[in-house]
């Protein structure tokens, strides 16, 4: 095949080496590490304001809309043009991509709440702030963790526009490729892109796991339903294993 020998070689894999994979992946890391951040530091407090307070709800569903029909291609090409290369534009083009899914994930979380449990915590007399960060924060974070895996899986995939400004990333494979009519380069961009965005899905995945409480992810469940069996039984397993080993030795 002869799309495979650039993915598979060597010397496209060696540090020591400038422009080649690890350097362009480490690029395309800081790229989406930097952008989910900032995206982030915007989005989360609003969404948690807007569905904590009920106000702006609003403006939180379009600005959602909007974002997502932005092509960030063209928003980044009209960003050049206004402030010139560099990364400021590519900053500003992966951000705005970034607020959608974590602004409407947070507000979404936050509203989806039982309002009796937030009464519950008001009658023990918490602080609205209390009640946010104790009470609706906790048991929304899954539907707040999701926003953030579609974020980060979004940025990832379009963070290769960087290249398309003259930065790295993982983007100059594809361009490159492209110029040269190297299509085992084309593909071995493509397919490390894919690869890193499965691996931190499944990263980001894990941190849900033990960021969220056991009780609303289920994991407690099983341990719990286990713990009142044994309760219910009044013997350890091991003691009924022994009794019915006796009971078959006797009969």
């Amino acid at each position: 095949m002869d799309d495979a020998p650039y993915l598979l070689d060597g010397a496209n894999w060696a540090w020591s080496s400038p422009g080649t994979i690890p350097h362009l992946l480490l690029s395309h890391l800081g790229y989406t590490a930097i952008s989910v951040l900032v995206g982030f530091l915007i989005a989360f407090p609003v969404g948690l304001l807007i569905g904590h307070t009920g106000k702006g709800s609003f403006l939180a569903i379009n600005a959602g809309n909007a974002g997502r029909s932005l092509p960030t291609l063209g928003l980044l090409s009209l960003l050049v043009v206004l402030l010139g290369l560099g990364f400021r534009p590519v900053l500003i083009a992966l951000v705005v991509l970034v607020i959608p899914p974590i602004l409407t994930s947070t507000y979404a979380g936050v509203r989806a709440v039982d309002p009796n449990a937030v009464d519950a915590a008001r009658g023990m007399g918490m602080s609205p702030a209390q009640v946010l960060f104790r009470v609706e924060l906790p048991i929304a974070l899954p539907v707040v963790f999701g926003g953030i895996r579609a974020a980060v899986l979004q940025v990832v995939a379009t963070a290769t526009v960087a290249a398309y400004v003259g930065l790295s990333g993982l983007g100059r494979l594809l361009v490159d490729g492209l110029a040269l009519n190297d299509y085992g380069r084309m593909v071995a961009g493509a397919v490390v892109v894919a690869v890193l965005a499965v691996a931190l899905d499944l990263l980001l995945g894990l941190v849900q796991r033990y960021a969220v409480s056991p009780g609303l992810t289920g994991r407690g469940l099983g341990r719990a339903r286990a713990r009142r069996s044994v309760g219910e039984s009044g013997a350890r397993p091991e003691q009924e294993l022994v009794s019915a080993g006796t009971s078959k030795g006797t009969s």
